[in-house]
């Protein structure tokens, strides 16, 4: 019996149907499964942070220097960093790049509505390529306040 196997050039042909569902089932599963995996990421990735230094500034041209750390604190390089309009706006988005020390001097120009007296401006960070580091999470925001 062994031999009419070997001797039969069908390949999947050959084989019972139910078994030829069971393999493709199987597979389907098994790509899955492996998603799945791969999309929990382990334990090699970190989330980042900012640390923005003002926290809190008014509604004039002001210059933001913020700083990308990892979960332990340690200060990331070449992290880029975008601070957006939230319910202050700004003209566009601002944008850099951090050092070696991990910090980023952004200028930007925050406006508040008529009748608002305050509103926070988000901050952004794309981890530097193939470095294991995420930012899902939202970061500290801006707050702008009118004195």
């Amino acid at each position: 019996m062994l031999d009419a196997f070997r001797a039969d050039r069908r390949a999947i042909e050959g084989l019972p149907i139910r078994l030829v569902i069971a393999l493709v089932i199987g597979v389907a599963s098994l790509s899955v499964m492996m998603n799945m995996l791969t999309g929990i990421q382990g334990l090699s990735t970190t989330e980042l942070d900012v640390r923005p230094d003002p926290e809190v500034i008014g509604p004039e041209e002001q210059t933001l220097e913020l700083t990308v750390v990892g979960a332990d604190g340690s200060a990331v390089a070449d992290a880029t960093v975008l601070v957006k309009s939230g319910s202050a706006t700004l003209d566009g988005v601002a944008k850099g790049t951090t050092d070696e020390d991990g910090t980023v001097r952004i200028s930007v120009t925050p406006s508040l509505r008529a009748n608002q007296d305050e509103g926070t401006l988000t901050v952004a960070v794309k981890p530097p390529a193939g470095s294991g580091y995420v930012d899902r999470r939202g970061n500290t925001k801006v707050l702008v306040v009118r004195s």
